[in-house]
């Protein structure tokens, strides 16, 4: 069910999802509210789950994370419950910050980040290979982030 949204809400969620962290008199000031009724309509979004929550974006190069790969991941059965149980099994694996179950020829993809190439190669072998019911895995190492947007277009 698509959310009851209208201007101001969206307006609201293209700021936030900019910057998550400004205050709710600047948050008011930019969507040309006053401050009382913004925080009742971001309370609002937070309520109705529009708005899931709120995070630091970190520099992973900083962080000595210097690897950022794509695992497409095939499994032998399809079942319900063998599709459970890998998506259950990739929440267990730190390396892997984002997992999606997929159509067309792999039922998974996975967004990992290591520290390097070679933790990179140790989970893939060691763990993602290895794990049960895994048929097939093709790895993309990335070159360079191109771009780097909130996760929904607004306005669009």
């Amino acid at each position: 069910m698509k959310a009851d949204l209208d201007a101001i809400d969206w307006k609201i969620l293209a700021e936030l999802q900019s910057d998550g962290r400004m205050t709710n008199v600047e948050l008011s000031r930019r969507v040309g509210i006053s401050a009382p009724p913004c925080l009742r309509r971001v309370k609002r979004l937070e309520d109705a789950g529009v708005i899931r929550g709120y995070r630091a974006l970190l520099n992973t190069q900083d962080l000595g994370l210097h690897v950022v790969a794509f695992c497409l991941v095939g499994l032998n059965h399809q079942s319900e419950s063998d599709l459970k149980a890998f998506a259950e099994k990739t929440r267990a694996w730190p390396i892997v910050r984002r997992a999606w179950m997929v159509s067309g020829e792999s039922d998974f993809m996975l967004h990992c980040v290591a520290k390097d190439l070679a933790a990179f190669q140790a989970f893939v072998i060691e763990e993602l290979t290895s794990a049960p019911n895994v048929d097939t895995v093709r790895t993309a190492l990335t070159i360079r982030q191109v771009k780097d947007e909130g996760l929904a277009a607004i306005g669009e």
